[in-house]
């Protein structure tokens, strides 16, 4: 594993508890940051900062990203507790289960863009003016390579992501001269609890478009999240990080 400094940085990922946010909270930890889980499952939290807490500080808050009060509260008490909030890694999301756009019901649409695209919106007008005031700041979404080619079955996962996409290239290009770099990435599918979500139809359907012939690892999307929280990372904002094994084509 290629070292990557993140001394003194205070990092928050959100859905961190499981996954790919797992991963990445994992990685920033070896990297030296402390790393403040934000998280609506408040069962599963305990446990996964306990085991994360054996790599560097880690601590969890039990939050609803998609409520504006919530999100306030879990910035202010991060804040409170570690004195700055340095690193945001968008992570938390859903799929919704899979089915044709006409079948597909109007609640279960709105609660996928509501996780994938109003949270990440909530977190970023949280954590930015306090960013701002101080110089610095990285903020990571993950989006998914759907949002760029829009997969079948899957329209309401495919157009938050999309969404996703714009708001970090918009975002980006508002706090271009303040420090505060925002970037996203686009994964292939990782295998994570995910895919107790989709059909077996989808995950097929998924992996046969990968050239690789294989699902990417949450570590190595991890790894690209901490290059992106890095000082390395010092002239790229409104990027859109392709990581697909070869399935992007642009």
């Amino acid at each position: 594993m290629n070292q990557i400094d993140l001394q003194g940085r205070v990092a928050v990922v959100t859905g961190g508890a499981q996954g790919i946010g797992y991963a990445t909270a994992e990685r920033l930890l070896r990297s030296g940051a402390t790393v403040v889980l934000w998280d609506a499952d408040a069962a599963r939290l305990p446990a996964s900062c306990a085991a994360l807490s054996a790599l560097g500080p880690c601590h969890g808050l039990a939050v609803e990203l998609t409520d504006e009060a919530a999100v306030s509260s879990a910035e202010a008490q991060t804040v409170a507790a570690h004195g700055r909030l340095d690193l945001l890694v968008n992570n938390a999301g859903i799929t919704g289960g899979n089915g044709p756009t006409w079948q597909l019901a109007p609640e279960v649409w709105r609660r996928v863009l509501e996780v994938n695209l109003v949270a990440p919106y909530l977190t970023c007008r949280a954590v930015v003016p306090g960013m701002v005031a101080r110089g610095w700041g990285r903020i990571v979404n993950i989006a998914s390579v759907a949002g760029k080619e829009g997969n079948p079955n899957a329209s309401h996962y495919s157009a938050s992501k999309a969404g996703l996409i714009a708001l970090t290239k918009s975002l980006s290009k508002e706090l271009a001269r303040t420090g505060v770099l925002v970037n996203a990435i686009t994964p292939a599918v990782a295998r994570t609890a995910m895919f107790d979500q989709m059909t077996q139809e989808q995950i097929d359907y998924m992996l046969a478009k990968i050239p690789m012939g294989r699902f990417v690892e949450p570590a190595e999307i991890a790894a690209m999240v901490a290059w992106l929280c890095s000082e390395d990372c010092s002239f790229t904002t409104g990027g859109v990080f392709d990581i697909t094994g070869g399935r992007a084509t642009y």
